[in-house]
């Protein structure tokens, strides 16, 4: 265990390291990674997340988590978590949503909401075609949050007067959006 490590948190990282792939320089895998993130419903995070989440924490581009990453990993997953669910249904919409992505500074305008509820939402598997979606899981809520916070990020780099508004060729436009992860 690295020195200064939460032990519960080393406990967690070593339980999913499946391939034992090291002793104090652990790497975990997208696969191996997925089976540390659950839902509130103990389901596995949906691995186009998992892959997102790496993407993002993965600040040595080796391909894999090593354990601080890791724990940095966590620490947001936790402090999004804090911010999910506040009904208990086991998804978020609506006011939720709003409320949520506000408590971090998101203040989306009521049509970019809706538009996150149709990306993200996740859809009944029926065969009645006419059922709307459920909500957003967890899993997707924090892909969405990851989404929204990188555009930010990339809006915000391209808005040098802070003053909400941006012109740019189409040329600058693809690279920003090709740029997120």
């Amino acid at each position: 265990m690295p020195q200064g490590a939460d032990p519960q948190l080393w406990g967690m990282f070593t339980a999913v390291d499946q391939d034992r792939s090291g002793t104090q320089s652990h790497y975990t895998s997208s696969s191996e990674l997925q089976g540390a993130l659950r839902n509130g419903d103990w389901t596995a995070f949906d691995l186009d997340t998992v892959k997102l989440l790496m993407s993002i924490f993965d600040v040595d581009r080796s391909g894999t988590i090593g354990f601080n990453e890791f724990a940095g990993l966590w620490q947001y997953v936790k402090d999004w978590q804090g911010a999910f669910d506040s009904d208990r249904s086991g998804s978020i919409e609506g006011a939720e949503l709003k409320n949520a992505l506000s408590q971090f500074g998101y203040n989306l305008s009521p049509q970019l909401l809706q538009l996150v509820m149709a990306k993200y939402a996740s859809q009944v598997v029926s065969s009645d075609f006419q059922q709307p979606p459920l909500g957003i899981t967890f899993d997707r809520f924090v892909r969405a949050c990851v989404v929204i916070k990188t555009m930010t990020e990339a809006f915000q780099k391209l808005d040098t007067d802070r003053d909400g508004w941006v012109q740019i060729n189409y040329d600058q436009f693809m690279h920003t959006v090709l740029s997120l992860p």
